[in-house]
């Protein structure tokens, strides 16, 4: 009895263990391996951008890449006194430049030419034209204008261009028949802002008539005309257009000889450097080539 009961015991015994390792079984699972990550789909591939050409810079005003400037970008301002034949005159013929004709009109078109300006031309009183420049309102004065040293202080001028002479003018029948006469107490009509103004008003220790005997007008015709009404007794002026006046004025001559030789030149403001190279070496060229002359050969014929 002992023994069956032994025996029953170890069956269950045995039972018992065969079912706790029946249900480990079914709860086993393989090692978990670490997940693998997919790899991102490959993204379309963008053509190459191109790189934008860089913008090339503006290009300069010629002006302003050979080291100077001017009142107005782009153009060459000319202040003169356009009643001054055959240097300046008011024109409207063929040739004529916006109005105006003469030697120094085409002088002034030939050098903005050369430096690739356009061409200005402001017409004023002789003075004034000479202040325009000093005030910043024109590039350059080219009026017939002469060099002397108490213009120099103010303004610089450039190489001299042509040969300037002064002359007197007197009615025929004058009794004026030498330069020595002048000195007669006589009345002398002279354009306003002129050297023939300065030389002829100063004393006569320096060579002068003195104040008193000299008139100014605002230009050489309205000098000649005040001559023609008996106001004054000679007039001194510019040998070119002293011959316009004569010719056009039956009735008047030229003395003899020359009152006064100087050089004709053009000026920019003192101290303008830059530019009054700039129009220097253009003038230069234009002397060494002979347009200058032949310019003034079409005005002023050879004697």
């Amino acid at each position: 009895m002992k023994k069956l009961l032994a025996m029953l015991l170890a069956l269950a015994m045995i039972l018992s263990l065969a079912a706790c390792g029946g249900s480990g079984s079914s709860a086993k699972t393989e090692p978990t391996e670490a997940p693998v990550e997919a790899e991102p789909e490959a993204e379309p591939t963008e053509a190459p951008v191109e790189a934008e050409p860089e913008a090339e810079p503006e290009a300069e005003p010629e002006a302003e890449a050979a080291g100077y400037t001017t009142v107005e970008e782009g153009k060459l301002i000319m202040s003169t006194n356009a009643a001054f034949p055959p240097y300046e005159m008011v024109a409207d013929g063929e040739g004529a430049y916006n109005g105006f004709e003469g030697i120094d009109v085409e002088i002034a078109v030939a050098l903005a030419d050369k430096l690739g300006l356009e061409l200005v031309i402001d017409d004023m009183d002789f003075d004034s034209a000479l202040v325009a420049v000093q005030n910043g309102k024109s590039d350059m004065v080219l009026a017939g204008l002469t060099y002397n040293e108490e213009r120099d202080k103010v303004m610089d001028f450039s190489t001299s261009y042509a040969t300037g002479q002064q002359v007197v003018i007197v009615p025929d029948g004058s009794d004026i028949e030498t330069m020595d006469d002048l000195a007669n107490d006589k009345m002398i009509g002279v354009q306003r802002g002129t050297t023939g103004e300065m030389y002829a008003a100063d004393t006569p220790e320096n060579g002068g008539y003195g104040e008193d005997h000299v008139l100014a007008y605002d230009n050489g015709a309205l000098a000649v005309q005040a001559m023609l009404n008996g106001q004054v007794d000679a007039v001194i002026i510019d040998n070119g257009p002293a011959q316009e006046y004569v010719k056009a004025n039956a009735g008047l001559h030229l003395l003899d000889g020359d009152w006064v030789l100087e050089n004709y030149c053009l000026a920019v403001d003192e101290g303008n450097t830059q530019l009054l190279e700039a129009l220097n070496s253009a003038l230069e060229e234009m002397i060494a080539d002979g347009t200058v002359q032949s310019i003034i050969d079409k005005y002023i014929a050879a004697e």
